[in-house]
């Protein structure tokens, strides 16, 4: 994947409904889901759900293929692979990045 495509599909995913969409299709896994049951399931009109499906297909997250009367959507999971791989390349200086990362402390709460 280029920067230009990364850029693409990170900014598809910046918005809260295109981001729980791409979720949501990321779970019903490769039998993907009708724009109906998206739309039940989210509770995003039919209109809007449209839009935020083609910003998704554009940015090559998301396929679509026409089954009978219905169109099913699946997440790319190639894409989505090649996205995360772009984004961690050149991760961990070079270090092992298998080993889990420490705690991060969390800050000290103030006492009343």
């Amino acid at each position: 994947m280029d920067i230009d495509a990364a850029i693409v599909a990170l900014g598809a995913l910046a918005q809260e409904h295109r981001l729980a969409l791409f979720r949501l299709l990321v779970q019903a896994g490769d039998e993907g889901m009708s724009a109906g049951a998206i739309a039940g399931k989210l509770g995003i009109p039919n209109s809007s759900l449209s839009f935020h499906l083609a910003q998704l297909r554009e940015a090559g997250l998301i396929t679509q293929e026409r089954q009978h009367r219905s169109l099913i959507y699946r997440a790319d999971y190639a894409a989505t692979n090649g996205l995360v791989a772009y984004l961690t390349e050149n991760c961990c200086a070079g270090a092992d990045c298998s080993a889990p990362a420490s705690p991060v402390p969390q800050a000290k709460r103030k006492s009343a």
